[in-house]
């Protein structure tokens, strides 16, 4: 696949590189570029962030940290059966648990909500770091609701960092998880307390809690390029009015000249 130019490969974390070191320097480079590649276009295209991963994967899977972006690559692309399966071999080269949490996920992508329960009771998880712990956390809310069980979701959502006050990088969507929640079951106006929170957290607009606090105030937002086009729309067709009235103005001016002009005729023939 082609990889632009300006990418060198040296955009790469350096923990990732160091892993990278085991590998002839040129296949390296060629790993590591591809690598990027996936970081840049995991977000708004999966599928292409997915091709570049199976290439670094052709060249370097005994690579642990190729195994987890090509597990990344193919979780954004919802192929989780995939997925789980390089999570579980990165897994196995690292002995880490910082990937139980997305493994989790993935078992609810499958359909398998129960599984990533038992996942969330197993030791592992008392491994994680609190990051890990909390998103570990929302993968079994969701698997809640998954079920069905929103009061369970509910529940498993509140804990210490969930009545903190102090902003964490998993604040945001903590809060916002559990609104949504409190608002699936029905209690609306609790919801509406914490999706204000969650936007009072959320400083890089990772979750969309500002427009579900609008919706549930009523407010509706019109966007500004719409506006200008219908705007655009509305002048065009008055021009097009005006241009047909003075067409027909033109005509009847036309007209009223062609009636002139007979009469005069008349009058010269009376003469």
């Amino acid at each position: 696949m082609p990889i632009p130019e300006d990418v060198t490969g040296d955009e790469i974390d350096k923990d990732v590189r160091q892993e990278l070191q085991s590998l002839p320097k040129t296949l390296a480079d060629d790993v590591a570029r591809n690598l990027v590649m996936v970081a840049r276009l995991i977000d708004e295209d999966p599928e292409g962030a997915y091709g570049y991963s199976k290439v670094a994967l052709r060249l370097a899977s005994r690579v642990a940290a190729v195994r987890e972006a090509a597990g990344f690559a193919a979780y954004a692309s919802q192929k989780y059966n995939e997925a789980l399966a390089e999570f579980r071999a990165a897994r196995r080269m690292t002995g880490s648990v910082d990937l139980w949490p997305v493994m989790a996920d993935c078992e609810r992508g499958l359909g398998r909500p129960e599984k990533t329960l038992d996942m969330a009771g197993a030791p592992e998880v008392h491994k994680l770091d609190k990051a890990g712990q909390v998103e570990m956390r929302l993968v079994a809310a969701g698997a809640r609701r998954d079920m069905g069980q929103l009061d369970a979701a509910i529940v498993t959502l509140q804990s210490p960092e969930l009545a903190s006050n102090a902003v964490q990088p998993w604040t945001a969507r903590l809060r916002y998880a559990y609104a949504d929640a409190l608002l699936a079951a029905g209690r609306e106006s609790e919801a509406r307390d914490w999706f204000a929170k969650a936007v009072e957290a959320d400083r890089d607009g990772s979750t969309d809690a500002s427009d579900r606090l609008a919706e549930l105030d009523g407010v509706e937002f019109v966007d500004a390029l719409d506006e200008n086009e219908n705007e655009n729309e509305n002048e065009n067709e008055n021009n097009e009015d005006e241009g047909g009235n003075e067409d027909q103005r033109d005509d009847s001016a036309a007209s009223a000249d062609a009636t002139a002009a007979q009469d005069d005729d008349k009058d010269d023939d009376k003469d």
